[in-house]
């Protein structure tokens, strides 16, 4: 799981960047041929695809929280339920000063429903996680479908000035100002694919209940048929979307390709999942692994982190580059912070046993009624998409 996550980081980063960095970068054949080809790459092999695996990966920590409550002998309602006020509460704070992107309280709100849904046996999980992804993706195509039939045909719409761009230029309160501002627009986005979260929750609850990454060699043979079968699917989604999204095609195709994306992201999620998964079981896997998972262990510390160095370069916190830095530096750049990450990740891990975030997740989680001498309990750790 750890190395799952700490896999998913680098993802999470690339996307929620141009969000930062400037919402309008390499959209149709505005900016430079570099700018576009970067853009069109994330949108076909990154996006909606990172954030949909850690909500596989939050929806298997939930059986695991249950056992370790059972263990415990506390009841897991209550855990739970101060678990994801936390959770909320960081989320919060994470739209309001560092990113408007936040997915933080959209899966604390979720939570909820999977708590509501913890007695599902695996397959009905599964059903109903399909139910919830082929409908999301049904809406989205009727609503694409419609808006080309009613809009002429012309080319790629010229992306507006981002007005936010002085306001995030600026002091501290007006950023906050534009967070809030940028927070609200989002809100929207957040409640529509709501129900692709709250599948992939499912689909990690049924592989919690068979313990699926703790057996996986029971597992490996059904893990290469969805590399097998995945890949071509997903990539085929993926670059049918970076072209209604990103061009040729101009804007009229958009909700088209949203929705050939949430219909297929699952799939290359999960031949990325069973990929890693796969070669972290060879030897020369095995460092590649330990690096991962020391960033996994302290994801939520990570993804926080992520954006705290985001607004110091591109907001008045620090820099203020919004709109001023080519998207492939950008993102030439967010592999150098995941490298560090990387690294530092793994000097805290043989230190410490929680990152800051997860210390005090994982003492609000155990309340009051946790005592020092109580029965020691399995540590899971909770992390985000990014927005993404």
């Amino acid at each position: 799981m750890d190395a799952l996550r700490g896999f998913a980081l680098c993802g999470i980063l690339l996307v929620n960047v141009q969000v930062m960095a400037d919402p309008y970068a390499g959209q149709g054949p505005y900016g430079s041929v570099g700018e576009r080809i970067a853009c069109w790459l994330v949108t076909a092999l990154v996006s909606t695809k990172f954030y949909l695996l850690f909500a596989f990966l939050f929806g298997y920590s939930f059986t695991l929280q249950a056992r370790s409550a059972e263990r415990a002998g506390a009841g897991f309602a209550g855990r739970q339920l101060r678990r994801l006020l936390c959770l909320w509460c960081l989320g919060l704070a994470h739209a309001v000063l560092l990113f408007p992107g936040d997915i933080l309280m959209t899966y604390a709100a979720l939570g909820l429903a999977l708590f509501a849904a913890r007695g599902l046996a695996p397959r009905k999980a599964i059903r109903a996680a399909a139910v919830l992804v082929v409908s999301l993706g049904v809406l989205l195509l009727g609503r694409g479908l419609l808006a080309l039939a009613a809009t002429a045909p012309g080319g790629a719409a010229v992306p507006g000035t981002d007005t936010a761009a002085a306001a995030y230029r600026g002091g501290p309160g007006s950023v906050v100002q534009a967070n809030l501002a940028q927070w609200h627009d989002l809100l929207a986005g957040d409640l529509l694919y709501a129900p692709h979260i709250l599948a992939a929750f499912l689909v990690g609850l049924a592989a919690g209940k068979r313990q699926l990454l703790a057996e996986f060699d029971r597992y490996r043979d059904r893990a290469r048929r969805l590399v097998g079968y995945g890949l071509p699917v997903g990539l085929a989604g993926g670059v049918v979307t970076a072209v209604c999204r990103n061009g040729p095609l101009d804007e009229r195709w958009y909700d088209i390709g949203t929705a050939v994306g949430v219909l297929t992201a699952p799939a290359l999620t999960a031949a990325y999942g069973s990929g890693l998964l796969l070669v972290l079981r060879t030897r020369g896997g095995r460092r590649l692994g330990g690096m991962l998972a020391a960033a996994g262990r302290v994801a939520l510390t990570n993804y926080l982190t992520q954006s705290l160095v985001m607004a110091l370069v591109f907001t008045g916190y620090g820099l203020a580059l919004r709109g001023r830095v080519g998207l492939v530096p950008v993102l030439a750049g967010c592999c150098g912070c995941y490298a560090v990450q990387l690294a530092l990740s793994a000097g805290l891990v043989r230190r410490f046993r929680h990152g800051p975030v997860e210390w005090l997740l994982h003492n609000v989680t155990r309340g009051r009624g946790h005592r020092p001498g109580s029965p020691p309990a399995t540590v899971v750790r909770t992390s985000p998409r990014g927005s993404t």
